[in-house]
């Protein structure tokens, strides 16, 4: 499990690079102000949570289910909340807007809430 969730903190952090130069040099001149910065808050969260799943990894052991549903609710939240921004900033840029991705973001958000729970109940457990 910290194997995975080093991995894909990784990728995360790796595509939140690509996607932000990507953004901000060859999406500039195609997206509206609104849909630059919705595509940047997709990119902003996904580095968020690529360094939060990398900091969990190398600081948990993840063998208890809380953590693992906790880093669970971070990868699927994440993939689900900043690529569903993504994917309907784009298709909106062409004209096409995906419109079923729209309940996806806030779904993977929350998602991304359940995590942070997760983790605050953690710390409490070990403060009681």
């Amino acid at each position: 499990m910290v194997l995975l969730t080093h991995f894909i903190g990784a990728l995360f952090g790796l595509l939140s690079v690509i996607f932000g130069a990507f953004g901000a040099h060859a999406l500039k001149k195609r997206l509206s102000e609104e849909q630059l910065r919705s595509f940047e808050t997709g990119v902003k969260y996904q580095m968020y949570h690529a360094l939060l799943l990398l900091v969990l990894g190398f600081n948990l052991n993840l063998g208890t289910a809380l953590e693992q549903y906790m880093v669970y609710c971070f990868m699927l939240g994440t993939f689900l909340f900043s690529f569903s921004i993504y994917g309907l900033t784009l298709s909106a840029a062409k004209g096409k807007k995906l419109r079923f991705l729209g309940p996806v973001t806030p779904l993977g958000g929350l998602l991304l809430v359940i995590g942070w729970s997760l983790l605050l109940y953690s710390f409490i457990q070990n403060i009681l």
